[in-house]
């Protein structure tokens, strides 16, 4: 197979703070532990010492896009399978702008996680924050009105392929939380 035909996969996360994203992702990389995560929240906490800090959006993207390519790089050399990008991703403009960066960077399969689930049950997680960090390294709770802005804006602009990527993949409140198998492996 040449490097033109290797599958490039990307699992691009969708979901509010508490919709399960990052610990789906962790377990997913458990038990596919040829995927790497690319999470927003781990450059946060890398770059500003905490997960909760904004920061700069330039910088933190410059960041994802520079692990994108080492990922990229490592799939070519046959250590890594895919990746998977680990943000909220609420905004269809956004996931539109990521689609986009994610292709021109290299990535030839690109599916959308949409953690689909119920405000009351994000805003229960959130509230959980705090006792233990997350894998992304985020230890506070989110805002309850940012999350509910964000939900309202993936519940009227909801993840489809119309938008540049090749699926889409819902995981309602009752696909998850539970340990994904290999056969989880939506690329499968």
């Amino acid at each position: 197979m040449t490097r033109d035909q290797i599958p490039v996969p990307l699992l691009m996360l969708v979901g509010v703070p508490g919709s399960g994203k990052s610990t789906w992702a962790r377990d997913f990389v458990l038990a596919n532990p040829r995927y790497c995560i690319v999470s927003t929240d781990a450059i946060r906490a890398q770059l500003y010492g905490d997960a909760a800090i904004q920061g700069d959006w330039l910088r933190i993207w410059q960041q994802v896009i520079a692990q994108w390519q080492q990922a990229i790089a490592a799939i070519h050399q046959g250590s890594l399978a895919g990746v998977i990008y680990d943000a909220t991703n609420a905004r269809r403009r956004h996931r539109r702008e990521a689609i986009a960066a994610a292709r021109q960077t290299g990535f030839t399969a690109i599916t959308l996680v949409w953690f689909d689930v119920p405000l009351s049950l994000a805003l229960e997680r959130n509230r959980g924050r705090g006792a233990e960090v997350g894998p992304g390294g985020r230890s506070q709770p989110v805002p309850a009105d940012i999350i509910a802005a964000m939900h309202r804006q993936l519940q009227g602009a909801p993840p489809s392929v119309q938008e540049g990527v090749d699926r889409v993949l819902i995981l309602g409140a009752d696909r998850y939380p539970g340990l994904p198998s290999q056969s989880a492996d939506p690329l499968r």
